[in-house]
């Protein structure tokens, strides 16, 4: 069921390293991205994808991982991805971008769930040696990383509290923790 699958799909930040991400996996989940909507049916997305122990050791060293967990610099070794797939747009398709990556996304990391898999869209990129590593031509603008892997730990969701704290946190059995507003505080008008 599809509600069941968005439930189960969170941020995944630490994986089963050894776990492998066979290429033709991703190019299964590129295709859910290449079948998804996009504005003005432009598809100006393009990707790489990389399975590769150390190209991905590359592509690891240009990100920074879990901005509320100011305690964590991200996965240590045994515990990072097995794959990436880099998202990028191709500006003699399109100027702008919208929000077709996002949309992207979100079926690239649903489809790795019902893979058994897991994936961590990641926003905050070190573009310039990205793009140096990856050797990524100019007339693409690097968009997203999404980290995929054999999930290694544990995530919930539960209801924001009195406080109003919508920052994510991890409990001392190392439990991913992730506050979500209710249904009621993010509808404001049903007629």
């Amino acid at each position: 069921m599809l509600a069941d699958l968005i439930r189960k799909n969170r941020s995944c930040r630490r994986f089963n390293q050894t776990h492998p991400v066979e290429p033709e996996m991703l190019h299964e989940l590129v295709n859910l991205a290449r079948l998804s909507a996009s504005s003005a049916n432009l598809q100006p997305l393009c990707y790489i994808v990389s399975a590769n122990p150390q190209k991905n050791e590359q592509i690891f060293s240009c990100l920074t991982w879990a901005g509320y967990l100011k305690d964590w610099s991200g996965p240590k070794e045994g515990e990072r991805p097995s794959a990436y797939i880099v998202i990028l747009g191709d500006t003699d398709r399109a100027r702008d971008f919208g929000c077709d990556h996002g949309i992207a996304g979100q079926s690239i990391t649903l489809g790795a769930r019902e893979m058994g898999l897991a994936g961590c869209m990641i926003a905050s990129i070190n573009r310039e040696r990205l793009r140096e590593v990856l050797n990524i031509p100019e007339r693409f603008k690097i968009l997203l990383v999404i980290a995929v892997g054999k999930p290694k730990e544990q995530i919930v969701i539960e209801e924001v509290g009195s406080d109003g704290g919508i920052q994510y946190w991890r409990d001392d059995q190392g439990v991913h923790h992730v506050p979500k507003r209710s249904l009621n505080d993010i509808i404001i008008g049903s007629y």
